[in-house]
């Protein structure tokens, strides 16, 4: 079945491309994750601008794949008369002089497969979020685009006036096509395009090679860390929850968000999952960046901030995009920094109490770390049982949240068991009564009597798919009555054609319509957990299965039929993918000796 979201993703830890199906770049933020698309043609609305495409005379066919363990893209173009043309994409990502090469810049190899193809190569960046259509203006063997607001370059050795004049040719040789900062290429493009695809591809080779992998699924679990890799900035170490802004959750709807920013809570998953795998880089870069800039410029933690914490977040429509598909608007930055969000206080101390336990790393955390961290427990104790706007971001009411008031408890837990490893006694001691004592208050807050389960606010009625995390955060262990009767009931009343809802009741925009990917991740957890095991493969089978054409999975999925949504590619959903097959998977000793 064709996607809606049949895109594969590229990237270098600076900036990220999606390239559709048929070769066309039709998302870019530039010269950052989070920065202005230049190419914005998935969001426009129509066909003429914003994006960089191989045109193909006569086509009827396309294929498309990652080049193995790598994040290079490799798309076969085909005519009806047999005659194809390959694109490789790819960004830039190495070790050069001592440190990591990682420009903004997008390298595209074209090259005739079979026979004699024509094509039209057309490049039509936007500036200002489609505002702005700059001139192209050749040099000797580049076009610059040249804008009010900024300047692009595509370094080419094809034939200049075809590309700015959108004409066809027969291509009869391999052609380059850099695109990135206005800067002088010291080369030819062929040799630069060749030498920087060989040292990425090993770059990633390399990477893939030191992933702790699961017996199982590895080829499923190698393409979502690669994702996930792509998805964190490395000058700043923040995280981006997925690459794009305001693909709609369902269509039709306006629940259109700007996910290009670092939630705190999806950060920690993230890194949570990339640490299991054995890579650890994410994870300290991540904790630098809350340690180095969050924490010492805010008192209050705010639920999501922009990759350079003190940029702008603020949320407003970029009028001149018409939606993906047409569905507006295309917001820009988002509203939820303002919320109170009262699980980001454990989503800090979970992240950070892991560079305390891995003897991996060459700087674990030390008591430092730890008298930082405790102005953050403080808070949560303080905050557990406040309203807030939960997990799922409500904007139109606040309640006493369990999850919120778990992750809060978490915060207390994980100082405690820090203090107890660096020995200060008294204080871990300390911790754990305070823990115990607000343990006690969310699981008496949390539950209902007439239901027979935990509910998703204190006091109240309504389920919440978090509430499948609780063993993961560690309140209450997956064989506690209580938590079992809850996930039975989630199961019974979220359920929808075999994946789950986040939640039942209405929200400020109504009933959900779409399954939100990770929740049933989180339900295959819990089914585990709970000894249903048969019944967890089956489930996380099923989520596999929706992946698209090159293993990526959205936010969302329609449960009906089976098409994603939402923003892509989601950092949540390739999180719940890796910790499930690890989860679920034979060991590599079983797997081996059954295999054979």
């Amino acid at each position: 079945m064709a996607q809606p979201l049949d895109l594969a993703a590229i990237g270098n830890g600076t900036v990220a491309a999606l390239v559709t199906k048929d070769g066309r770049v039709s998302w870019m933020c530039w010269p950052r994750l989070d920065g202005d698309p230049v190419f914005c043609g998935l969001l426009d609305g129509t066909d003429e601008g914003g994006f960089c495409e191989v045109s193909l005379t006569r086509f009827a066919t396309s294929e498309q794949r990652y080049r193995r363990n790598t994040a290079i893209l490799e798309t076969e173009l085909s005519d009806d008369r047999g005659n194809t043309v390959r694109i490789t994409d790819h960004m830039p990502r190495f070790r050069r002089f001592g440190r990591m090469f990682r420009p903004p810049m997008l390298v595209r190899r074209i090259e005739p497969m079979k026979g004699r193809p024509r094509i039209r190569l057309r490049i039509r960046p936007r500036f200002t979020w489609g505002e702005e259509i700059p001139q192209g203006r050749a040099g000797s063997n580049h076009i610059r685009f040249v804008g009010a607001s900024d300047t692009l370059r595509v370094t080419t050795d094809a034939p200049l006036g075809f590309v700015l004049g959108e004409t066809e040719f027969a291509l009869d040789r391999p052609l380059s096509i850099l695109i990135g900062q206005d800067d002088t290429m010291d080369g030819a493009a062929a040799r630069i395009t060749r030498e920087f695809e060989d040292e990425t591809t090993s770059y990633w080779e390399d990477w893939v090679r030191g992933l702790s992998l699961p017996f199982e699924w590895q080829d499923a679990v190698i393409r979502a860390a690669i994702t996930l890799k792509l998805c964190a900035h490395d000058d700043t170490g923040g995280i981006v929850a997925a690459l794009t802004t305001s693909i709609p959750e369902a269509p039709g709807t306006t629940r259109n968000w700007d996910y290009r920013f670092c939630w705190l809570r999806d950060s920690h998953f993230t890194v949570m999952a990339l640490n299991r795998l054995g890579a650890t880089r994410t994870m300290e870069g991540y904790i630098n960046y809350i340690t180095g800039a969050v924490l010492e410029q805010e008192a209050v933690l705010r639920p999501v901030y922009p990759l350079v914490p003190n940029g702008p977040i603020d949320e407003w429509v970029a009028s001149a995009l018409k939606g993906f598909r047409g569905d507006g608007p295309v917001r820009v930055g988002n509203a939820a920094a303002i919320q109170v969000q009262n699980d980001v206080w454990g989503s800090v101390v979970l992240a950070a109490s892991m560079m305390f336990f891995d003897r991996r790393l060459p700087s674990p955390g030390d008591e430092a770390l730890y008298r930082r961290l405790v102005p953050i427990g403080n808070r949560a104790e303080q905050a557990a049982l406040t309203p807030d706007a939960g997990l799922w971001e409500y904007r139109g009411r606040a309640r006493i949240h369990t999850f919120s008031a778990a992750m809060c408890w978490g915060a207390l837990d994980r100082l405690g068991r820090i203090a107890a490893h660096l020995r200060i006694d008294d204080e871990a001691a300390d911790w754990k009564r305070r823990a115990d004592r607000l343990k006690a208050a969310i699981l008496d807050g949390a539950w209902n009597k007439a239901s027979g389960c935990l509910q998703e606010v204190f006091g109240g009625e309504g389920l919440d798919a978090a509430l499948l995390l609780l063993p993961e955060i560690g309140l209450l262990p997956p064989s506690d009555p209580r938590f079992v009767a809850t996930v039975e009931a989630i199961e019974r009343e979220l359920m929808r054609e075999g994946l789950l809802l986040r939640y039942g009741l209405p929200d400020d925009f109504g009933v959900p319509d779409t399954a939100f990917v990770v929740c049933s991740f989180w339900l295959v957890d819990a089914l585990h957990s709970i000894g249903r095991k048969e019944d967890a493969r089956a489930l996380f089978e099923k989520i596999l299965s929706l992946r698209n054409h090159v293993g990526l999975l959205a936010e969302d999925v329609e449960p009906k039929t089976g098409q994603l949504w939402g923003n892509f590619p989601q950092t949540y959903s390739q999180v719940g993918l890796i910790l499930c097959a690890m989860r679920l998977s034979r060991s590599w000793e079983e797997g081996f000796w059954r295999a054979w």
